[in-house]
């Protein structure tokens, strides 16, 4: 009996992990620049800069980039923040 009760526990919480770390695809597109853009997977909005694949100390789990975005800065995801994609698929800071 005690281990249906800590299996189901395990279960239970990899189901509440999943949900609380959403990943959603994004269709590719064209901006109006006329530049395409390939579909990718991003993590839900939630708000918070902290836990975006893109910010220092995590990295991205789908290309293995490491972030480099200071969540404190002002610039963090403005358009003056720009990054150049990489040959790796990732960012880089050049522009």
């Amino acid at each position: 009996m005690k281990g249906i009760i800590t299996t189901l526990s395990f279960c239970a919480s990899l189901v509440a992990s999943g949900i609380a770390s959403a990943d959603t695809y994004v269709n590719p597109y064209v901006r109006s620049d006329g530049t395409y853009v390939q579909g990718h997977m991003r993590s839900d909005p939630d708000g918070s800069r902290l836990n975006n694949w893109s910010t220092r100390g995590n990295v991205n789990p789908y290309t293995g980039q490491p972030g480099y975005k200071d969540p404190y800065s002002n610039g963090y995801g403005s358009s003056s923040d720009r990054r150049s994609r990489s040959r790796l698929g990732g960012w880089d800071k050049s522009d």
